[in-house]
């Protein structure tokens, strides 16, 4: 993984060192909160329902052992002992004292981490596929492409106040797993008739309030040429981007308002005055950046292991976290491994001091002391022996981290909703610990198979609900908190935006609904078909019908056994 040389390590330092200098001038009085908020969003720190909120760069998702138990230790010294994975492969940590984050930036400068860039209108953390550099479907390694976007990026002086922030994701694999089509650029690495390896350019996605997928502005870009050409797309963006009304700000609206041919034309024209300029990658700079991304040290080992195919057969428990949680290598006799942050009972993408230290462990002793962040809010470790896989299936059980749900329903993305955040409608997590508890049957949850469930606590979407086959977002209602349902979405190369089915649920009603979509899937599926498939081929009104009937029924009862209620319910 990339490691910071002696200009990194200057740079991160120097920040820590204003950071702390504007932190106490403003605690002395002599910088206003007003004052001080863009200072501190440059740094990651929110201020949130109930305090202070800081958000931890972990670039395309990478981070070394080491520097996960540095996380343990400050989730430990100055939060409650826990942090919380984003869907942009973050780290979260919702509790810190406002005046203690100096020494917690400090002490992430220590390990090669920071919070630069995390938050405000600029370009955030880079993210990619995070099976990058062993996925088998893999081109090739996306990762020191997203290396050399974050050191172009960061502190890029033209680039820090853009007019809304700005997200960019890589993919180099044949199945898009980092979810490029939403982002405001999405990167696919593709290689051209000569065998050349270039990109193509998507540009103007992006959920939220208005979710658009992005749209092809380039379909090959040489590789010497990305730089150049991103800063033409987001310099255009820069000069043209509204500023006048923030829900109107991202880059996807200008897109549209322009339509993607005139974009591309305008882009065309800017980048004239960049094309091989600065900015050329050379094979030089890029060598010595994919030089930090070398294979580590894998054995020569057989494809298949005796051993560990013998405990398949054994044990059934086992067996089905393998089925679930291990995934194909690139490497012969190696696996890549996830560790479900989807236990019941917590809050997705939580993990505890505790859990870190352990999963830190488990990366020193089987997979070369480096670990993953995925979108989907869990870990993983990436080369793992498949003669190692039961020893690491027995520790990750013993610290909750084997549940056998990955890519089933209670996998679920969610945001933290109003428990934390000041933006939020309504709450996602009990919402969450509702459904972990109406399907907490495992053998059931294999039955239904392959479905995402994502949940988002306001329009902002940052738990992708609309890239869900079943999303759910919370919404006001007269000061009350509802639950619109929508199904149809799905991420990867054939992403789609889900619909929305109806009218708004209350809460106790939404495991209900999320049972009677999957009842409707079960009796409607031919053998080899999952959800989306059945969804795609018979349409909305066989799971609205369904979903509404209950509603009715329910809403019925109620309004007949509490008339003093019967007002609220008809008009709800």
């Amino acid at each position: 993984m990339y490691r910071y040389d002696s200009t990194d390590q200057q740079l991160i330092n120097e920040r820590v060192s204003q950071y702390r200098g504007q932190m106490e001038r403003h605690l002395a009085g002599e910088l206003s909160e007003d004052e001080l908020r863009p200072l501190r969003l440059q740094n990651g720190l929110y201020i949130q329902r109930h305090g202070p909120m800081l958000r931890i760069a972990i670039p395309y998702g990478m981070l070394s052992s080491a520097q996960l138990r540095k996380l343990a230790e400050i989730s430990r010294r100055y939060d409650r002992a826990v942090g919380h994975f984003t869907t942009r492969q973050n780290m979260q940590l919702n509790w810190p004292q406002f005046e203690e984050t100096p020494e917690i930036l400090a002490e992430l400068a220590s390990v090669e981490m920071h919070a630069v860039q995390t938050s405000g209108n600029c370009i955030r953390n880079i993210t990619s596929d995070h099976f990058a550099g062993v996925a088998p479907d893999e081109l090739v390694d996306p990762r020191p492409y997203c290396e050399l976007l974050r050191q172009w990026s960061t502190f890029h002086p033209e680039f820090a106040f853009l007019p809304r922030k700005f997200k960019i994701a890589v993919n180099a694999a044949a199945q898009d797993r980092a979810v490029i089509r939403a982002h405001d650029i999405g990167l696919e690495v593709v290689s051209d008739e000569r065998g050349e390896i270039g990109f193509k350019v998507l540009v103007g996605g992006g959920l939220g309030r208005t979710p658009i997928l992005g749209k092809v502005v380039r379909e090959f870009l040489p590789r010497r040429h990305i730089l150049s050409y991103l800063e033409a797309i987001v310099r255009l963006y820069n000069r043209y981007g509204r500023r006048d009304n923030m829900y109107k700000a991202r880059i996807k609206i200008l897109v549209q308002a322009l339509g993607i041919d005139e974009f591309a034309r305008q882009v065309e024209a800017e980048w004239a005055h960049l094309r091989d300029g600065e900015t050329t990658v050379t094979d030089a700079e890029f060598d010595r950046i994919a030089r930090h991304f070398e294979p580590p040290a894998w054995e020569t080992l057989a494809a298949e292991d005796p051993v560990h195919s013998a405990r398949l057969h054994t044990d059934k428990a086992f067996a089905n976290w393998v089925k679930r949680c291990v995934h194909a290598h690139k490497t012969p006799g190696y696996a890549a491994v996830t560790l479900s942050l989807k236990a019941p009972g917590v809050a997705p993408g939580d993990i505890s001091d505790v859990q870190m230290i352990a999963v830190a462990d488990l990366a020193d002793r089987f997979s070369f002391g480096e670990l993953r962040v995925s979108h989907e809010q869990n870990v993983i470790l990436a080369d793992v022996k498949l003669g190692d896989l039961h020893e690491v299936w027995q520790i990750a059980r013993s610290q909750r981290l084997a549940t056998a749900n990955i890519g089933l329903l209670t996998d679920m993305i969610c945001c933290p909703g109003g428990d934390l955040c000041s933006l939020a409608n309504a709450r996602s997590l009990p919402i969450a610990e509702a459904v972990n508890d109406r399907f907490d049957d495992l053998d059931y949850l294999y039955d239904i198979g392959d479905i995402s469930l994502n949940i988002s606590g306001c329009m902002n979407s940052c738990g992708h609900h609309h890239v869900a086959n079943i999303g759910i977002l919370g919404v006001d209602k007269n000061d009350e908190e509802w639950y619109q349902i929508t199904v149809g979405g799905q991420q990867g190369n054939g992403a789609t935006i889900g619909k929305v089915i109806g009218p708004s649920f209350y809460a106790q009603e939404v495991p209900e609904v999320i049972d009677a979509l999957i009842a409707v899937y079960l009796e409607q599926r031919t053998a080899s078909e999952r959800f989306i498939d059945t969804w795609q081929r018979v349409g909305v009104e066989p799971f609205k019908a369904r979903a509404y009937a209950g509603r009715d029924r329910r809403r019925t009862a109620k309004v007949a056994g509490t008339g003093s209620n019967a007002k609220e319910i008809v008009n709800a």
